[in-house]
């Protein structure tokens, strides 16, 4: 019996392979879960349909990534931090300040998720910080760290 499956299912496939399986394993469980549906000849070109359009969508999220990463390249951000003595701050940058601080000097928006800090920025100075915009488009945000100015 061939099927399609709706959900990942462990030792058999992803969502979306067409596989085959016994009659009985098809029909006493894949079916009733709603884990597959039977591959007839319109199960399978609905299954092509969405196929294309989750490669479209595919291709303009990563058209978007490349625009981004462009915008990125030339980018300085700067943020403020209080400061004890030296260069050590009182808290750390976090990926969300830093994506907040993107968005209100650059006006470029990126989920807090896709800035990797590989260690908490501690400290004041200057940071290149990782940032995964699709799954092969990448960029590097150019980062200032400084103290903020005490009032007396």
């Amino acid at each position: 019996m061939r099927v399609i499956l709706t959900k990942d299912v462990k030792d058999l496939g992803r969502a979306g392979d067409v596989v085959s399986v016994a009659e009985g394993y098809g029909r006493n469980y894949l079916l009733p879960r709603k884990l597959a549906i039977i591959a007839d000849a319109g199960a399978l070109k609905a299954l092509e349909q969405k196929k294309r359009i989750l490669e479209m969508k595919g291709e303009q999220l990563a058209a978007q990534a490349r625009e981004i990463a462009d915008r990125l390249k030339d980018v300085r951000v700067v943020i403020t931090g209080k400061a004890g003595s030296g260069t050590k701050l009182y808290g750390s940058v976090t990926s969300q300040e830093i994506a907040d601080a993107l968005l209100q000097q650059h006006s470029i928006k990126i989920d807090k998720r896709k800035i990797h800090l590989t260690e908490p920025i501690k400290s004041i100075g200057t940071y290149e910080v990782p940032v995964k915009l699709h799954h092969d488009v990448s960029a590097v945000i150019h980062l200032e760290v400084v103290a903020a100015q005490e009032e007396s």
